[in-house]
């Protein structure tokens, strides 16, 4: 771990600690990190922390090992539109998109840049205490207590912020039993809080299919959401030659071999360019 990597992860931190409003939020909303840690990066006291961790660190606060430039694809802008309606105006909103189309690397980037936005990416295996430990965790708040305590505890931190937002992002991850918090935070949160649900077109499917089925919850899921879910657009040639310019990439056959290879999938793209560019160091 170079010097300059050091310094670039202490300034990306102090951006972190003043988006969550305190060294202590901050820690807490990362894994294995202290606020003895968080303190000593951000105060120069760097002796005793290992590159693991300063590895760690800039894993969370959103420095990637290989710098990528974002371009402002039609998937990304109407992304960002979306979030900057949604949490301007308190909205509650399902948003859909093919896998890889561009949907999670715009809620990174937003969450980054704006206050009080929480990132939540759902999995396949949680269940209600492992949701809600995340949800507090990006709250920056300690997860402890019942289920009910731990609800009461998100919904009472929600409240006291100024426009906040919580995204849902890979939400056709969650179980029946954790989706329904959605209804939940929504009841209590309602014209406060802006909430997004986003994932690929099967949680569409699975809604609108427990809507015919008359399943629990469904239906008030779907109206909660507007009874519309917005889709973004597949990735075009020109989409992907955005990002190739972007990032270097600049011959005419290098970016159409790349947009016929990707078929609209951007980290095919991604992978692509950094093959490319990497084959291009070792011959030159």
């Amino acid at each position: 771990m170079t010097l300059k990597e050091k310094q670039s992860i202490q300034a990306r931190l102090a951006d972190y600690v003043e988006q969550k409003g305190s060294q202590n939020k901050a820690a807490r909303s990362m894994n294995e990190v202290s606020a003895a840690t968080v303190s000593q990066i951000l105060s120069g006291n760097w002796d005793l922390i290992s590159d693991d961790m300063w590895r760690n660190v800039a894993h969370q606060v959103g420095i990637e090992r290989h710098p990528w430039n974002i371009a402002p694809t039609r998937g990304y802008a109407k992304m960002t539109k979306i979030l900057t309606d949604a949490q301007d105006n308190a909205l509650v909103l399902a948003v859909v998109g093919d896998a890889a189309c561009g949907k999670t690397e715009a809620i990174r980037r937003y969450a980054a840049a704006n206050r009080n936005v929480y990132h939540i990416c759902c999995g396949d295996y949680w269940n209600r205490k492992h949701f809600l430990t995340e949800l507090l965790r990006s709250l920056g708040v300690e997860a402890t207590g019942t289920i009910t305590d731990m609800m009461f505890d998100a919904v009472q931190t929600l409240k006291k912020k100024d426009a906040p937002m919580v995204i849902l992002d890979e939400a056709d991850k969650l179980s029946d039993q954790v989706l329904y918090f959605f209804i939940t935070l929504y009841n209590q949160l309602e014209d406060h809080c802006s909430i997004l649900v986003c994932a690929t077109d099967y949680l569409e499917k699975k809604i609108l299919r427990g809507v015919r089925n008359n399943r629990k919850g469904y239906r008030e899921i779907y109206s909660r959401v507007g009874r519309k879910f917005i889709a973004l657009p597949i990735a075009n040639r020109r989409d992907v030659a955005a990002i190739c310019n972007a990032n270097g990439v600049t011959d005419r056959g290098d970016i159409a071999k790349i947009a016929e290879e990707a078929d609209g999938d951007l980290r095919r793209v991604k992978r692509l360019v950094w093959s490319l560019k990497t084959q291009e160091q070792e011959e030159a």
